[in-house]
């Protein structure tokens, strides 16, 4: 008896994106995030794009995708309520608590996942946590404030490191910059998230509790769990 190959991550990445299109609504505008498994979700998409009406968009390359899919892209200012908005994340909790932001969307991302009154994330099993902060915890900052926000991570026990691309400091799609933090452990995500969101120069911070998931796919070695929160 031949044991079956194990599935790789991106087959994984492609089994949730499929999954996830149970959740979209016919005839409504889904809010659609960023990152490779995002990215298989919308590949997913072009199946169903007759019967989506379009799609709000967190970054300007998944805009891109789904426009070259053929599926209207909506300005999050256009649209008043979603029905589901599906995304990936870096880490995911017992809870449905999340850090987001290693494809440097955080912001849009929080902003288009306020809009929805569900949100699915769609994730491989290796981004599942017990306590969030393995993966370095991305923040959005004004530039001149990085140094004084990093300062204020090492009081936490973090450090807090400029992200840089092609050894500058990278440019999110809002024009501002990146530090990711790491050393932190996340026990209580909604008051921290709450509290970094009160200091001076912070746009974001890549904590997703109070914008938390409703419902994990979880793509595993025997197929896609469900989890509810």
């Amino acid at each position: 008896m031949t044991t079956p190959t194990p599935l790789t991550q991106d087959e994984l990445k492609a089994l949730v994106g499929q999954a996830a299109l149970r959740y979209v609504v016919p005839g409504d505008i889904v809010g659609v995030g960023t990152g490779s498994t995002v990215n298989k979700f919308i590949d997913a998409l072009a199946s169903i794009k007759s019967q989506v009406r379009g799609a709000v968009s967190s970054s300007v390359a998944s805009t891109e995708r789904l426009r070259a899919i053929g599926i209207p892209v909506f300005d999050a200012n256009e649209v008043e309520q979603l029905g589901v908005y599906i995304d990936g994340a870096d880490e995911i909790d017992g809870l449905g608590y999340m850090v987001k932001g290693g494809g440097a969307a955080l912001t849009r991302e929080k902003i288009v996942a306020s809009l929805a009154r569900q949100f699915v994330c769609i994730a491989d099993e290796s981004k599942r946590v017990e306590t969030l902060g393995r993966f370095p915890l991305p923040v959005e900052v004004i530039p001149m404030a990085a140094a004084h926000i990093a300062r204020r991570f090492a009081t936490l026990g973090g450090q807090a490191r400029l992200r840089l691309k092609d050894g500058q400091p990278l440019v999110t799609d809002n024009g501002q910059h990146i530090l990711d933090v790491t050393g932190l452990h996340v026990t209580d995500p909604l008051a921290m998230e709450s509290e970094i969101n009160q200091w001076p120069g912070v746009l974001t911070v890549g904590i997703f509790a109070h914008q938390k998931a409703q419902v994990c796919l979880l793509g595993t070695a025997q197929g896609v769990q469900t989890l509810t929160y």
